[in-house]
This record gives C-alpha cells, structure tokens and sequence, in this order.
C-alpha cells in the first residue's frame, strides 16, 4: 500500500492535481530547498534583474527571487494547481505588482523576446516535452547575456531499478552532464558551466549527485 501510495503521489510530479498534487507541492517546497539554495549560490543576482521561474510549484523560489531583486519575478507553470498556491504564498508582491504567475507551457511562452535576465528550472527539465526546442524557446525570451539556471537532483545511474520506475512512471527524462551540455549548444546557449553535490534524493531517500548548470545566451 505504501509504495501504491508513493506512485500516486509521484504521479503528480509532473502536473499537480487534487488532494495528492497539493500535497506534493508541500514535500517539494520543503525537500528541495537545499537544493534551491546550493544552486542559487552559483550566480549573482543584481536588483534589477527580472527573473522567470518555470515550473514554479508551489512558488517557493519566486518567493526567494522577490526579495533579491527590486524588478519583477515570474512563475511560469503547467499545473493550474501549482499556479493557485504560487499565487496565495506571493498574494502581497502580485498586489504590489512585483510578481505575476502564469499558467502555461515552456515550449510557448507568453512572453516577448529578449525579456529576462535570468530563468531558472528547479527539479522540472525531466518534464519539458520537446527539450532541444523548448531550450530555444527559453533563449529567445532571454535578453544577450541573460542566463538559464537548471537545477536537477538526478542524474542518470546504471541499473538503478528505483530511478528506472520514476522514469517510466512520469514519462521523464534524466539527462547527464554531457547530454545537457550537447543540447544546450545545440539550443544557441555558451559558457555553459557545471557544478555537483553528493547529497539525499528527496523522493528515494538514497544519496544522488546534484547538478546545476548555468549557461549563457
């Protein structure tokens, strides 16, 4: 029951739904906030940037980014779900104008060319539908010199039974270092630069090697 339990929960991963999707929004805004924090530490952030967040959840890293720049901060994400509790943790900075979350799909962005300064993906590339192209989608929208952020606790191992379930479960795709360098060059990005951290998979409880790439238009 427990491990039926765990699947119904990780199912929502992918697009939060009902009673389970909140439930793991929760889990995620508390589990990957180390992971949140180790890989903002990377990059500078100044005060007028304006900064997206895809696949916000449940609006956790938007609420970190308002209070590190003056400008605007967006959320961009699938999950209607995710969008209604983005919204209620940042009521105050949306009223304010400071802050808007979107309801929407990386691989057609509401929004005009060379706009951000910085877009991030937290724990969500696994579920971007066409990866290559919806990196190019992310370029065109950053301005010359903006930066994508990706953040992953997973990368892929060999005979990995429990990471081979959540892959065929979700529909994902756990990409290594070289294929996220590969397609970020393919996608037009540069001065692509890698960091790792051996840490704890919040959802097997096994220990994982993070990876964060920043890469630049």
């Amino acid at each position: 029951m427990r491990k039926y339990m765990d699947n119904e929960l990780l199912l929502n991963a992918r697009k939060p739904e009902g009673e389970l999707g909140s439930k793991l929004i929760d889990n995620m805004n508390k589990n990957h906030e180390n992971l949140a924090k180790w890989s903002v530490s990377h990059f500078n952030i100044s005060k007028d940037d304006i900064i997206l967040d895809i696949g916000c959840g449940g609006g956790i890293n938007v609420e970190r980014f308002i209070k590190m720049t003056d400008n605007k901060v967006y959320g961009l994400d699938y999950s209607e779900l995710a969008c209604e509790r983005s919204e209620k943790l940042n009521q105050k900075t949306i009223d304010d104008g400071r802050c808007e979350i979107i309801q929407g799909t990386v691989s057609d962005m509401p929004f005009e060319d060379n706009y951000f300064d910085i877009v991030t993906g937290f724990e969500t590339v696994y579920f971007w539908p066409d990866f290559i192209n919806d990196l190019k989608e992310v370029r065109r929208v950053l301005k010359e010199n903006g930066i994508l952020l990706i953040a992953n606790e997973a990368q892929p191992i060999e005979d990995d039974e429990r990471q081979k379930e959540f892959i065929e479960l979700l529909d994902a795709n756990i990409y290594s270092r070289d294929e996220l360098n590969k397609f970020l060059k393919e996608a037009g990005f540069s001065k692509i630069t890698f960091y790792n951290k051996e840490s704890k998979d919040s959802f097997t409880g096994d220990y994982a090697n993070w990876i964060c790439v920043i890469s630049q238009k």
